[in-house]
């Protein structure tokens, strides 16, 4: 059982249900104690990576941020006999204090480690988008993106977000974005929230065309060391499966992105991800926990 392809919004890339994370393959202690420099670890990511693309995963998600252009050289190696064949995806950093000049040296080095001309997609790098800041990207750092995809250095944009706020509002009503990658599982569920016939970012960027990327989807080690703390006869891959199994059953979501960094993992994932019938309704779940309160409500009337 392979993974099947599917738009990403209506950006014209395809991307597959489970998407491959590139942060805990660069940023040194996330999710794992392993040296990011150590040729073992190295090797095994880049054989993760390769094996992930056997396993049908199209989309590879990364940044220069992560690991201080690390995990874009990992993949660039690895993926480089693939290119054509995968979706590719990085970000740039962008603050008030800098200029687009810096944004594109920031992409062109990014290319020359991803070692190809051009991204699939690039996404400004961001985590909570005030109005003030929102307001700023969609000048100079929207109008940079525009400039680069018109200069074939991407071909699609986006932006990501760790929260939903007013400003993440305003920038997806802005039609200058393509994608949203937000932070977004079993534990952040404030961005596709159920209980409300969905609302949050993620529905609103779906009902104006977007793609839609999820981060954080096996809550970034949190759920499982939360449970392990009270119930240690679960696994840790248990937990992870749960999470991931969680966010795939979000019909909203395009493509869920898990960092990985060894084939065990890759296959484990694919193995979810390309079982389509083993997903949860949400919505009948929510909708069971509204009627108990609405019930509740009416008791107490």
């Amino acid at each position: 059982m392979s993974l099947r392809p599917r738009p990403l919004g209506t950006t014209g890339l395809s991307v597959s249900a489970l998407g491959f994370g590139g942060a805990v393959i660069g940023i040194d202690g996330y999710l794992l104690d392993d040296d990011r420099e150590d040729p073992q670890f190295l090797a095994r990511a880049a054989t993760a990576v390769r094996t992930a693309v056997q396993q049908g995963i199209m989309l590879f998600d990364t940044a220069p941020g992560y690991g201080a252009g690390r995990s874009e050289s990992v993949m660039g190696q690895a993926l480089e006999p693939y290119r054509d064949r995968i979706t590719l995806a990085t970000k740039v950093g962008v603050r008030p204090d800098q200029d687009a000049t810096q944004w594109t040296e920031s992409l062109r080095a990014s290319l020359d480690r991803l070692r190809t001309r051009q991204v699939d997609l690039l996404q400004l790098h961001g985590g909570s988008w005030t109005d003030e800041l929102a307001e700023w990207a969609l000048g100079e750092p929207a109008d940079w993106l525009a400039q680069m995809r018109g200069d074939g250095l991407t071909r699609a944009v986006g932006f990501t977000a760790e929260v939903p706020s007013g400003g993440v509002e305003r920038m997806l009503r802005s039609g200058r974005f393509q994608t949203l990658q937000m932070a977004y599982s079993l534990i952040y569920q404030g961005a596709c929230d159920y209980q409300r016939d969905p609302f949050g970012p993620i529905p609103l960027a779906k009902s104006r065309g977007m793609g839609v990327l999820t981060m954080r989807t096996s809550t970034s080690g949190v759920l499982p060391r939360l449970l392990a703390a009270d119930f240690p006869q679960l696994s840790i891959a248990d937990i992870s499966r749960l999470a991931i199994k969680f966010v795939l059953s979000t019909p909203e979501v395009d493509c869920a992105l898990v960092g990985m960094s060894n084939p065990d993992e890759v296959l484990a994932n694919c193995a979810l991800a390309a079982d389509e019938n083993d997903r949860f309704d949400l919505e009948f779940i929510h909708n069971r926990i509204r009627r108990q309160r609405e019930g509740d409500m009416t008791a107490d009337a």
